[in-house]
């Protein structure tokens, strides 16, 4: 059936190809076609299509228990927060399905901190160009007016200031007195992958802990590995007071968490808040898998090696090009800016370099590989981008 004739919504502005095999970092498509996946399905595959042992542990645990409800204690679910505490230096998790549900728990516990204080309006500190989510209240704490369009009126309780600029945060800090949270990205992914600097977030952190403020690290992109270390903020030797995850948790499986410290942690009490899938037997066991697998091949490490091989690769090869203005990135996410809009590159590697990328912020070529990924394979993504944007005679 054709994309026209679909019965399908049109949310999505769909390739026209569809993927029936995977394996690793490849996938194959209806006709047999091998492409070279370099983003993962958006930070999602971070081990890769079809690990042999998430596949093994889908089927086993799928025979012998889907879902129960939160009605009643889940072992599965009690290990995964366990591990998950003990690798964030966190004390409680909230399991959901996705991110965006993950930062609306987040936003909730910013809600009822503020409530505690007694602060009738509680106000998110929330940055330019950050994207938390497409729910009411995630889009309305992004910074993206292109994604927010057409679903005004957005929820009020929200600051915006410019990104990685302390003075901007202080300067907000004396104006409104009813901040009770800073939300952000330690690296933003859909805003064009800007890096946090080191120095930022420790003094955002120093800035929180002066004024009571919850500091909320959204970690559904840079987490898992993917910068390098197990999460991004882990980079500036800070902890937060909530976290949030998905996307490569559970390598394909849905599943969300938000992890929390302090009084943050115990703000939620039954009735308050809850989901009906979320912290299933399923997808909580595949989610200490990918845990058991990252940690037993060091995969964080991975990234960071594999990362500096691809950024410079990239560098070496298009540090002169007329039209990159800068390549950045932290580990395996990486972005390459033009100083044009480029939508059209991504049909563009698919049909002339059998390769997937992205486009974010109109003009910035964003790879995500997965972590599995050979040093061939990221010398291959390299090449293949050098020879998309190679330009014409």
């Amino acid at each position: 059936m054709s994309i026209a004739h679909s019965h399908l919504m049109r949310a999505y502005a769909r390739q026209p190809v569809s993927f029936v095999r995977g394996s690793g970092a490849l996938l194959w498509d209806e006709q047999g076609v091998e492409y070279l996946d370099a983003i993962a399905g958006v930070a999602v595959t971070g081990l890769g299509h079809a690990h042999p042992e998430i596949t093994a542990v889908i089927a086993e645990q799928a025979g012998m228990l889907l879902h129960t409800s939160n009605v009643f204690r889940i072992d599965w679910q009690e290990r995964l927060g366990d591990r998950l505490c003990a690798l964030t230096g966190m004390q409680r998790a909230f399991f959901c399905n996705s991110g965006a549900e993950a930062n609306e728990a987040a936003l909730k516990l910013a809600r009822l901190h503020g409530q505690r204080k007694g602060i009738a309006r509680p106000t998110v500190l929330v940055m330019d160009n950050g994207f938390h989510g497409r729910t009411i209240g995630t889009l309305s704490a992004s910074g993206n007016p292109a994604k927010q369009a057409g679903f005004e009126p957005l929820l009020d309780g929200f600051v915006r200031v410019p990104y990685d600029d302390i003075e901007a945060v202080r300067q907000v800090a004396e104006q409104c007195p009813d901040i009770v949270a800073v939300l952000l990205e330690p690296v933003q992914g859909e805003g064009g992958i800007r890096v946090a600097s080191i120095a930022y977030l420790r003094e955002l952190r120093a800035l929180c802990d002066r004024h009571g403020w919850l500091l909320m690290l959204d970690e559904i992109q840079a987490g898992m590995g993917r910068t390098g270390a197990w999460f991004g903020h882990q980079h500036a030797g800070i902890t937060a007071d909530v976290m949030t995850l998905a996307k490569a948790l559970g390598n394909g499986l849905p599943i969300g968490a938000c992890v929390a410290r302090g009084a943050a942690a115990d703000l939620f009490s039954p009735g308050l808040h809850g989901s009906t899938f979320g912290g299933n037997p399923l997808a909580c066991r595949v989610a200490c898998s990918v845990l058991d697998i990252m940690q037993r091949d060091d995969l964080p490490l991975r990234a960071a090696v594999l990362g500096e091989r691809l950024l410079g690769r990239l560098q070496q090869a298009l540090g002169d090009h007329p039209e990159v203005i800068a390549i950045r990135g932290r580990g395996l996410m990486v972005g390459i800016e033009l100083s044009r809009p480029c939508k059209e590159l991504v049909g563009r590697a698919l049909t002339e370099r059998r390769l997937l990328i992205t486009v974010t912020r109109d003009s910035t070529i964003r790879l995500l590989p997965a972590l599995i990924c050979s040093e061939a394979q990221i010398d291959d993504i390299a090449q293949r981008i050098t020879q998309l944007l190679k330009p014409a005679n």
